[in-house]
């Protein structure tokens, strides 16, 4: 019973549809009787022009044949009127003949059709009834006749009333030919009535042999054999894809052997059979869905009463492929020119990364232009480029001057503005920190309380490995409302100023510990040693002096550990030289406590030891 289930509902579509189309045909009805209406005025003004003029060429000609021979004069102007009167009849002819073929080329007239097919048009009232309810009641009449059991078509006549012809059936009435009538098919009304009463016969002639017994049945037995044959294709639809699943679950070792993506299983060859089998579920369905639909219109064509269905069925089918290729084949010029300001805008976009590559490697340089800046001004330009690409695009694509269309592009730009402000900012603070040069990649810096390596930087934000191997990363925007600290970009050039501060009490004097803080920081591995370090003392304490050492370095991304060693080397050499270290600060009573030095400090006690700097393994 399934396949009937399609059957059911589309009818109570097409029944539902026309409910909602009644309304529109009210008002196309009224359009075009006014149309009608029009045109047969016309039609009787030209009418009436032809009989005047041929009434006035009728009486010269008489006029002309009662002059004698004798009045030549008068007969020669006489035929001068009559030559006037037909070149003039003739123009007017032809200028209300061009008028009425177009008015009739837009007035197709009210068809009547009580049987589904067209049997004539009626193209102009008769007294208050408006071509469209003549038609009807045409219809009506010739619906009655058909139910007739008596009927006989002898009984469809045609006579004369007064200055109409009548088409009747019996004592009743079909249809009353008037000299509109005439006018509009361009024929006499005796011609019009016996065209009309044999279209009338011949159609309930046809009407009468649709509804006999014989018809019904053999229309039946076409039924049943389209029915059976529907059966088959879909016994043989479904036996055909059992047949595929078995032959794919028998030989899947050969067909199905999984997806893989380099070395990553995208799907195994369970979830590969999983999917082959709900596509081919879907294709089943999808096929039996439109075997059913092409069956459709065969089945409801075979009887009259449905044959309006089987046309809606095949209008639903074509309608669609004839718009879609009407609508592609007027889209083609906004297509060719979407397509060319498309290659136009690629073809830009190829100049641009040209040029920036070759100012990146440095083969094209321009004054006051650094080769950093190149890659991030040419993505600013690209996108620029696509946007203008859009901006002029927008126009040519289908729906852009739909309310719907423009409605949906305002909402989702107000999205994309409320939900992507700070994306923005970030995407700004992107382009002044790159043309700012604030740091590079590599480059040792400081953000606020993170130290780390630069190693990446993008329009919208920044990555940097500190020196416990930590990636952080960290928004543009916060980077430009902050302060950084750079420790590479100077160091190749001044030199990176190491320093740190030990106290030492006043007992020892200044100059032995500027010495003892100098060799200190020569000896430390990482400290250059062309440029000579230098002490300052920056502080005047309670117990102690401040004392801080400055050494320069080229290696910035060495300077924990170089820190380490200075220190290492500063306690080497103060326990050397038996000079105690207040840090942190502390005092202590002389009063025969043994020094804070280590025995193994003691001068002629103390060997450094010896160790290795491993600097391949950099913190």
């Amino acid at each position: 019973m399934r396949p009937f289930f399609p059957i059911l509902l589309t009818i109570l579509t097409i029944h539902f549809q026309s409910l909602a189309q009644d309304s529109s045909k009210v008002s196309q009805d009224s359009t075009a009787n006014a149309q009608l209406i029009a045109t047969t005025r016309l039609l009787r003004e030209s009418d009436s022009l032809i009989k005047a003029d041929a009434a006035a060429k009728a009486s010269l000609e008489e006029q002309i044949l009662q002059l004698s021979n004798s009045s030549n004069q008068r007969k020669k102007e006489l035929e001068q009127q009559l030559a006037n009167i037909e070149q003039t009849d003739s123009l007017k002819k032809a200028r209300q003949r061009e008028r009425i073929l177009q008015m009739k080329a837009i007035s197709q007239g009210i068809p009547v059709a009580p049987f589904g097919d067209t049997l004539f048009r009626v193209y102009n009232k008769l007294g208050p009834f408006k071509p469209s309810d003549r038609a009807a009641n045409i219809s009506r009449k010739l619906q009655l006749i058909e139910k007739d059991p008596f009927y006989s078509p002898d009984s469809i006549i045609v006579v004369p009333n007064e200055n109409n012809i009548d088409v009747a059936y019996n004592d009743l009435i079909i249809q009353t030919i008037t000299d509109d009538d005439a006018l509009w098919l361009d024929q006499d009304k005796a011609q019009v009535a016996a065209g009309y009463a044999a279209i009338i016969r011949k159609a309930i002639r046809e009407q009468k042999a649709q509804h006999s017994v014989q018809y019904i049945l053999v229309r039946l037995g076409w039924l049943l054999l389209i029915l059976v044959v529907l059966g088959v294709i879909i016994f043989g639809i479904n036996r055909m894809f059992r047949a595929l699943r078995r032959r794919l679950v028998r030989e899947k070792d050969r067909y199905v052997k999984g997806v893989k993506v380099k070395n990553y299983a995208l799907l195994n060859q369970q979830k590969q059979l999983g999917i082959i089998y709900s596509a081919l579920g879907i294709a089943r369905v999808v096929l039996i869905l439109l075997v059913l639909y092409l069956t459709l219109p065969l089945i409801f064509g075979i009887f009259p009463w449905t044959r309006g269905i089987a046309d809606k069925l095949t209008d639903w089918t074509l309608s669609p492929v004839k718009a879609i290729l009407s609508g592609v084949f007027h889209y083609l010029p906004k297509l060719l020119t979407i397509l060319v300001i498309y290659v136009v805008t690629r073809l830009l976009v190829k100049l641009v990364n040209y040029l920036a590559s070759e100012i990146a490697c440095g083969n094209l340089k321009i004054n006051g232009f650094y080769t950093d800046w190149a890659l991030p001004t040419a993505s600013g330009i690209k996108f620029l480029l696509y946007a203008f690409m859009f901006v002029v695009i927008f126009p040519y694509l289908p729906g852009s001057d739909s309310k719907v269309f423009q409605g949906v592009s305002v909402f989702l730009g107000i999205l994309f503005s409320l939900g992507s402000s700070s994306a923005i900012s970030n995407v700004v603070a992107g382009f002044v920190i790159t043309y700012m040069r604030p740091f590079k990649i590599g480059d040792r810096i400081r953000l606020g309380e993170i130290t780390g390596d630069v190693i990446e930087k993008n329009l919208l934000v920044t990555r940097l490995r500190t020196t416990k191997n930590e990636e952080i990363t960290v928004p543009n925007a916060s980077i430009l409302n902050g302060h950084t600290v750079n420790f590479t970009s100077s160091s190749k050039d001044l030199g990176l100023i190491l320093h740190t501060t030990v106290t030492i009490g006043y007992d020892v004097p200044w100059k032995q510990v500027h010495a003892l803080l100098v060799r200190a920081a020569l000896a430390t591995d990482g400290i250059q040693k062309d440029r000579e370090p230098f002490v300052l003392q920056t502080a005047l304490n309670d117990f102690s002096v401040a004392y801080e050492i400055n050494a320069y370095t080229e290696e910035s991304h060495r300077m924990n550990e170089i820190y380490s060693r200075l220190n290492q080397q500063i306690q080497d050499h103060f326990n050397e030289a038996g000079v105690e270290i207040m840090s942190p600060q502390y005092h202590a009573h002389r009063d025969g406590n043994a020094s804070t030095i280590p025995p193994s400090y003691m001068p002629g006690n103390y060997e450094p030891p010896a160790f290795k700097v491993k600097v391949d393994n950099k913190p």
